[in-house]
């Protein structure tokens, strides 16, 4: 068996071993090397491919025996190779970006693209995109094109994020106000953690076309698959892959009306799926230190809102949780974001009269019909669908059918 895998100093959670394993009958190991260690494991190492990531994608190109065009010309090498005894090294960052920009359907051709940044990603875009006919202006924080004076370039078309702003685990952050550029007709973001960064739901918002880095993660980590076994993987396996792999990220959270059973059906789900579960009024009940009536009585709804936000922000920037939320969390609208950022949001429906009141303040200062109807255009609003909890089972049943996920 081909023995492959990811070369970087600091890898953490890295996806790359699921995604090969979608990909080929080969091993993949994540392997954690000091700069001192670095040449001599490329040269003699017990490797056949390996994919190579920061800090070391410019430093293993002297040890290769053969660079491909395009590593040579970028000086970037993240796809290393043995054949007949040499180091091959290419780059497939190149191919992964460039099919992002394929599947959004962008055409470059005339247009004027922003990169920011102006590290390795940057400059595989700028490559890319220059390739592709668009006429490519960089803007970093010190560049004679910089964040100051963005708005020389308000008549840009395409917008291409290359830095880490919004990445997890300081998701929120946008790089730029997209009002400052309002001829954009595309948005490029290669962070893919989370899936939707602040950037694209702003997108989103102004329905701006968008793409996420997952897509380059998945597409040039086919391309590497190809180049370690030598064997062509279908063009439909990517779509496939990436579909799954953001399945596997992303948070379910579940909304509804106090009493409409999210946290019983959080639980059924966390347990088909072995993933963690997490009630977020049972958390700020350990948080606020007493019970959420008391709370409210003690310092008021504001206050207990802005608490259920903080935690929502923290826990929207996970990965593979299933979050049962209360049932006031759509009364803020930044609430939305936070839940999308990194996941489905099913919104659980159970008939009014079967909602209990007891120990739910707000439910029993309203009634449950005034609080259904100044929510329910709330809930259709937050959530990517809804589902009928006529039991629990069912209800988590009819959640994992619509997710296309096989326990």
């Amino acid at each position: 068996m081909l023995r492959c895998g990811l070369l970087g100093r600091t890898l953490g959670h890295s996806y790359s071993p699921a995604i090969h394993a979608l990909l080929g009958d080969y091993r993949y190991d994540l392997i954690e090397l000091e700069p001192e260690a670095l040449e001599a494991f490329v040269k003699t190492g017990p490797w056949d491919g390996l994919n190579v990531t920061i800090p070391y994608k410019k430093a293993v190109a002297p040890f290769c025996d053969e660079l491909s065009p395009l590593a040579a010309a970028l000086g970037s090498v993240n796809t290393l190779v043995k054949r007949d005894g040499k180091i091959y090294g290419d780059n497939t960052d190149a191919y992964g970006f460039e099919a992002m920009v394929h599947h959004l359907g962008v055409d470059c051709r005339g247009k004027k693209a922003l990169v920011l940044g102006s590290g390795g990603a940057s400059v595989t875009a700028q490559a890319v995109l220059s390739n592709l006919g668009a006429a490519v202006t960089v803007i970093s924080r010190s560049g004679p094109d910089n964040y100051e004076n963005l708005h020389r370039h308000s008549d840009a078309a395409i917008l291409v994020n290359a830095t880490p702003v919004g990445m997890y685990p300081k998701a929120g952050q946008s790089p730029v106000n997209l009002d400052r550029l309002p001829q954009l007709e595309a948005v490029l973001d290669i962070v893919y953690n989370p899936t939707r960064t602040r950037l694209m739901l702003d997108a989103q918002a102004r329905g701006i076309p968008c793409e996420s880095g997952l897509l380059m993660l998945v597409a040039q980590a086919v391309r590497a698959s190809e180049i370690f076994t030598g064997q062509a993987i279908p063009e439909e396996t990517l779509s496939r892959v990436v579909a799954a792999v953001a399945r596997d990220m992303e948070n379910i959270a579940l909304i509804g009306m106090p009493g409409a059973g999210k946290t019983t059906v959080g639980r059924i789900l966390a347990q088909k799926l072995g993933r963690e579960f997490v009630d977020c009024d049972e958390v700020l009940v350990q948080r606020a230190g007493m019970p959420i009536p008391d709370y409210f009585a003690q310092f008021g709804e504001d206050a207990f809102r802005q608490l259920e936000t903080a935690l929502l922000r923290e826990l929207g920037q996970k990965s593979r949780l299933v979050l049962a939320t209360g049932g006031g969390c759509v009364t803020r609208p930044e609430n939305r974001d936070l839940l999308r950022q990194n996941g489905t949001v099913v919104w659980v429906k159970r008939p009014l009269e079967a909602l209990p009141i007891a120990g739910r303040p707000v439910s029993q200062a309203l009634g449950v019909e005034e609080i259904y109807r100044r929510r329910q255009p709330l809930y259709e609003q937050f959530s990517d669908f809804a589902v009928d909890n006529t039991t629990p089972e069912a209800a988590a049943e009819a959640i994992l059918q619509q997710l296309s996920v096989t326990p």
